[in-house]
């Protein structure tokens, strides 16, 4: 493991414009200077500094406060990004304590706002090398979410399920894969060094590089996550059906559903998004069609035999993989996104013939994104009707069947395999 300053700096500085300007944890890595010409190695350093201070925020920010005379949210933006983030590899990452100390406190010197706070940054990261352990374990896991979002978890899920999730959240995702040809899930799984879940979908314990993984220049397989995985399995799209995936980027279920021989038309809103869709598609060899335009106000020239909906959100059910969505985002963002929700299915709905079959999901945790969305739904919309998700359609599943006959995924599922995100899945026929 590197000791060195570059991603450690790249780190620090990423944490700060998540948690200050509200960017993704790509977005922030990527503006940060001198992180594209870094070694792979210390990308990958970087980033999972960066992740993991994330992960254990509240955690780590109670272990600090212990040693500090007053609340690290007083302390200058540059100190605190340097103390959440050395603490972070001393608690969490097994980095040998010296060289975090001597490391962090080199980056203090180069900062006006944290050079005078240098001495504090050494004394209490030293603390922490001794003392910060036991610390920790007192620290529940439940601290490392966002107020809103664990009254929120607690109030849909109770206590009970609620620690069950947030512990889930605290182990780095594995590297989730879904094979082109399901006939040669067997092939690649022993190429790659990888274990077939129970939907099919292969799991390698560590993502790595995955350009340089068997199989990927020749596009056997592409990244994603099982849960992911699903709807498109529900959906269940027939050679020859014309099947439109919504809000397609980046591209996944596109390419799950071409797989299938149906014809695909994938629509998203993002021409940048789309590109990446186009590099998947390239590196695949499928070729749908792709329009890059607002759901809202695209129809197809006939009515199409089924649509995929995977509907914008506030995602969060991918903290595992993205555990800066947990303080990019506001409870005031689940309310501004349902009208938009609301608008995508009724476009949905004039695109399916009668007897169309309708998948709408979320990658949220939040109900208003899920169970109630999908009842309103049901309630709303009269030519719909709710095809329920059935046990035998799934495999080691039946737990996450409601009792409305939609399914409802957390990351504590599969916990003996590795989870998986949080999902939820509606599935719906037009009867008129």
């Amino acid at each position: 493991m590197t000791t060195g300053l570059d991603p450690r700096r790249a780190a620090a500085r990423a944490f700060t414009e998540v948690m200050t300007r509200h960017w993704t944890l790509e977005a922030a890595l990527e503006s940060t200077p001198g992180h594209v010409g870094m070694e792979p190695r210390d990308r990958a350093f970087a980033r999972a500094i960066a992740a993991t201070t994330l992960r254990r925020a509240g955690q780590t920010t109670a272990v600090l406060n212990e040693f500090l005379s007053k609340p690290l949210e007083e302390t200058s933006r540059a100190a605190q990004s340097l103390l959440m983030t050395g603490a972070t590899q001393i608690l969490w990452m097994d980095v040998p304590p010296h060289a975090v100390v001597s490391a962090t406190v080199e980056l203090a010197q180069e900062r006006d706002d944290a050079r005078r706070l240098k001495g504090l940054i050494n004394a209490v990261l030293r603390k922490i090398a001794t003392e910060g352990a036991a610390l920790a374990r007192k620290a529940p896991p439940q601290t490392n979410l966002p107020d809103w979002l664990r009254t929120s978890w607690r109030k849909a899920y109770g206590p009970g399920r609620l620690s069950q999730i947030t512990e889930a959240l605290l182990q780095a995702p594995p590297l989730d894969i879904t094979v082109k040809n399901p006939d040669e899930r067997e092939k690649w799984a022993e190429a790659i060094g990888a274990k077939i879940l129970p939907n099919g979908t292969l799991r390698k314990a560590q993502i790595g590089d995955i350009t340089a993984l068997p199989g990927f220049d020749e596009g056997a397989w592409w990244a994603q996550d099982a849960a992911a995985a699903i709807p498109a399995q529900l959906l269940n799209a027939q050679p020859g059906e014309h099947v439109v995936d919504l809000c397609a980027a980046p591209g996944g279920k596109t390419m799950q559903l071409c797989s299938t021989g149906a014809r695909v038309t994938a629509v998203d809103i993002s021409e940048k998004r789309l590109e990446r869709v186009r590099q998947n598609l390239k590196r695949t060899g499928f070729e749908p069609r792709i329009v890059a335009t607002d759901a809202r106000g695209w129809t197809p020239r006939k009515p199409v035999d089924a649509v995929l909906l995977d509907a914008p959100c506030s995602a969060t059910g991918t903290l595992r993989r993205h555990p800066e969505a947990a303080w990019i985002k506001q409870d005031s963002d689940v309310y501004k996104l349902r009208d938009l929700q609301r608008t995508i299915i009724r476009s949905a709905v004039k695109m399916l013939r009668p007897g169309g079959r309708l998948i709408v999901c979320t990658c949220s945790l939040q109900l208003e994104e899920g169970e109630q969305l999908a009842r309103e739904t049901a309630k709303t919309q009269k030519s719909l009707r709710v095809d329920p998700i059935l046990s035998e359609e799934l495999s080691d599943l039946d737990e996450a069947i409601t009792d409305d006959g939609y399914l409802r995924l957390t990351p504590a599922l599969w916990k003996d395999r590795g989870g998986m995100d949080g999902f939820f899945i509606a599935r719906f026929r037009k009867v008129g």
